[in-house]
């Protein structure tokens, strides 16, 4: 596996996390690679072959070839048909709504064709550009051409979404929401209303997936020796929390990711 990220221009680089590049060549030995929460919405175009997604141990769906994968509550399983080359944007938690009006709670858990975003016209033209660039850098002054035309200036990010936001990512997730708004109803519903909107899932489930990435930085790069170590650091409240948080997510244990072939891709991605 080739894997590359590359920083976006300082313009957008509060709204754009990283682009990122895979270059997998095919082999029949493939196995399925589990994709997990991370908090964030990313855009991507597929180049190679097909890729499946399983909907269920076996039954599945094609990936779109130019498509904005929503924020994730779970993960799932895809499996490419042959030879892998994508490009893919990943946007900071606030940045994609920066780009379109509908409420991204309609994205959550699915796969959606950028043509259901942006137009047909615009997306096949952005597509054929990524198609026939000659390389990786000039995809990304292709893309960042595109988002700088599509900035919605109107639509603003909530100020009680964008402060919830960063005191999530501050502390790798571990902030109670009732802390920030002071168990104040109203804020709480206010806060909920527009998360829906601009997120796409609820600050609770995104400060689990912040989380879940702060600990599998620390599982995969050996930062801390034990569960308990990482349980500790991460802020659970034992344990056994840590377990039931992590397996509710990746759909296994922590020992068990380290163990299973199946994710290899998850792994790359984290570390």
């Amino acid at each position: 596996m080739n894997y590359q990220t590359y920083k976006p221009h300082k313009d957008l680089e509060t709204i754009v996390k990283f682009y990122w590049t895979l270059e997998v060549p095919f082999d029949p030995k493939n196995q399925k690679q589990k994709i997990v929460p991370d908090g964030g919405i990313e855009m991507t175009f597929n180049f190679g072959d097909n890729i499946k997604r399983f909907t269920s141990e076996t039954d599945f769906i094609l990936h779109h070839n130019a498509m904005v994968m929503g924020q994730r509550t779970k993960s799932f399983d895809i499996l490419p048909t042959g030879k892998v080359e994508t490009f893919a944007i990943c946007f900071y938690p606030i940045g994609f709504a920066n780009f379109v009006t509908m409420p991204l709670e309609n994205l959550v858990d699915k796969e959606t064709p950028i043509s259901e975003l942006f137009g047909q016209v615009e997306a096949d033209i952005l597509e054929q550009q990524m198609i026939q660039a000659a390389d990786t850098r000039q995809r990304i002054d292709i893309i960042e051409a595109f988002f700088l035309r599509m900035l919605i200036e109107k639509n603003t990010i909530s100020n009680i979404v964008k402060s919830t936001v960063d005191a999530l990512i501050k502390t790798n997730g571990t902030t109670h929401i009732s802390v920030l708004l002071k168990d104040e109803i109203s804020k709480r519903r206010q806060l909920e209303r527009h998360f829906k909107k601009q997120i796409g899932i609820s600050p609770k489930q995104l400060g689990k997936a912040i989380r879940l990435q702060a600990t599998l930085n620390l599982l995969l790069n050996k930062k801390s020796e034990t569960l308990t170590d990482i349980a500790y650091e991460s802020e659970y409240f034992d344990q056994n929390h840590f377990i039931k948080d992590f397996k509710d997510l990746v759909g296994v244990t922590p020992k068990e990711f380290l163990d299973n072939e199946h994710m290899a891709l998850s792994a790359l991605f984290y570390k």
